[in-house]
């Protein structure tokens, strides 16, 4: 559900006199004009994550559109880059994990080659070697990147958060090849000896095309890579653990489309930020450092453990659309403490700046 700051009257009459002029315009020369609409003013969101703090959706938010897309976030394993590069991506709203083998043929793999490896992530367990980059960097992916070279590309193990870490026959073997401009995946449970392939074509309108392992099929989990700028979810990042920084399992984190062209900006009022006075001339003060990377928010918006619990208040944040809009962003309620609202729900709100 929304709330739109802009009365709907005013955002269907402005549609209406567009929709209007572009028909006119078809019918005064015969040529095809799609009309422009205008972005968002702003809105406020109730997003769906479905309740929980390892909410069972992630949740997409295109600003300039008011629009909302929840998706299951166990719904796929493996996102495979749709970019000049050829690179493969693990679901990083879960808990999967994976590891390298030295072979580089799937049919001479099986229970005997899990000597030695755990596939556990959180609660102390676990390296960073067995995940994504955490600030989304694609060429810093676990699976190295696809070879022309068939012989190059080596045999993963692989376990999906609804695989258990000490039941080995639950995980799965993959390997991946390039297909002509695609992708081609071989992949089976770890035990069998019948090999499952699937072509994945690259579709420049997103970001990543999405396999699910346990599906056994080619899944929509994205909205189009122009059609989304933030997504809010349970995830996978980073903690110290002792002196080693180890994968730790997030809730309430919040990822920007960095492959998009998003960047997001960290506003407080320490630095002198206001949300309800931020404007476009404040764009450039200098204390406002714009980053490209998907961890830009993250979690450093809320408080889950530890001193006051819940949303920070002290803070918001200015994000720049991969279309070159700004829109200021703040939460209003995560369920956390006593900021109000229900765990796995939270609301925000957002404004375009001028």
């Amino acid at each position: 559900m929304y709330k739109n700051t802009k009365p709907a009257y005013i955002r269907q009459s402005v549609l209406a006199f567009f929709l209007a002029a572009a028909f006119s315009a078809c019918s005064n020369d015969d040529n095809d004009i799609v009309p422009v609409i205008p972005p968002s003013d702003g809105a406020e969101l109730k997003l769906d994550g479905g309740g929980g703090a390892g909410a069972p959706n992630a949740v997409y938010v295109d600003f300039s559109a008011d629009k909302p897309t929840a998706v299951p976030r166990t719904s796929w394993d493996l996102g495979f880059y749709n970019g000049n590069d050829f690179r493969v991506v693990l679901n990083y709203t879960s808990s999967i994990s994976i590891a390298a083998l030295a072979k580089t043929d799937i049919t001479q793999v099986d229970l005997d080659d899990t000597t030695g490896i755990s596939l556990a992530i959180g609660q102390g367990q676990g390296t960073l070697s067995m995940i994504d980059d955490i600030t989304g960097d694609i060429s810093k992916t676990a699976i190295a990147a696809v070879s022309a070279t068939d012989a190059d590309n080596k045999v993963y193990l692989v376990k999906p958060e609804t695989a258990s870490a000490t039941d080995h026959t639950s995980w799965y073997k993959i390997k991946i090849s390039r297909n002509g401009s695609g992708y081609k995946l071989q992949y089976a449970k770890l035990a069998e000896t019948s090999i499952r392939t699937a072509d994945m074509s690259k579709d420049e309108n997103f970001n990543f095309s999405f396999f699910s392992l346990n599906g056994g099929k080619a899944v929509a989990a994205e909205p189009k890579k122009a059609e989304w700028d933030i997504q809010w979810s349970y995830g996978v990042y980073s903690t110290a653990f002792g002196p080693e920084v180890i994968p730790y399992l997030f809730s309430d984190f919040v990822y920007s489309n960095t492959l998009g062209g998003v960047q997001a900006a960290e506003a407080t009022t320490a630095d002198g930020f206001n949300y309800d006075t931020f404007k476009a001339t404040d764009l450039s003060n200098t204390r406002l450092v714009f980053s490209g990377a998907r961890d830009a928010i993250g979690s450093k918006w809320r408080v889950t453990s530890g001193g006051t619990l819940g949303i920070k208040t002290d803070r918001f944040y200015v994000i720049k659309d991969g279309a070159g809009n700004h829109y200021k962003l703040k939460f209003i309620s995560a369920g956390i403490g006593q900021d109000g609202g229900q765990r796995g729900y939270p609301e925000i709100a957002y404004k375009l700046i001028k």
